[in-house]
C-alpha cells in the first residue's frame, strides 16, 4: 500500500486510484512491486501541489478477509492518534 500525510491537518492518507482515502480498508493494495512503484512515482510527481507529504510504500497482509499492516508503525498510524482515544479513528474501540 501507499501512504502519506495530508498537509492541512496531518491526517494519514492511503492511495486509492489517483486520489487518497482516510481509512486503510479503503486503500488500494498493489498486486506487485511494479504497480506499487508506479503508484509511488505518480504520488511523488504530485508533491508540488503541497496537499500531502512523505509518500511511501508499506507491506500489508490479508487476515480473515481484512487488510492488516505488517509493521507496528503502520498499525498505529491506521488506528489514528494514540493521545486521543475518544475521538477520530480510535473512537469506540476497546483498548487494553
Amino acid at each position: 500500500m501507499l501512504t502519506a500525510n495530508r498537509l492541512r491537518d496531518g491526517d494519514v492518507l492511503y492511495r486509492k486510484g489517483n486520489g487518497w482515502v482516510l481509512m486503510l480498508a479503503e486503500g488500494e493494495v498493489y498486486p506487485d512491486q511494479a504497480s506499487a512503484e508506479a503508484a509511488l512515482a505518480a504520488a511523488t510527481a504530485e508533491l508540488p501541489r503541497n496537499e500531502f507529504v512523505a509518500p511511501y510504500l508499506f507491506e500489508v497482509r490479508e487476515v480473515n478477509g481484512k487488510i492488516k499492516p505488517v509493521k507496528e508503525r503502520e498499525i498505529i498510524r491506521a488506528a489514528g492518534p494514540t493521545v486521543h482515544p475518544h475521538t477520530g479513528k480510535q473512537a469506540g474501540q476497546t483498548h487494553a
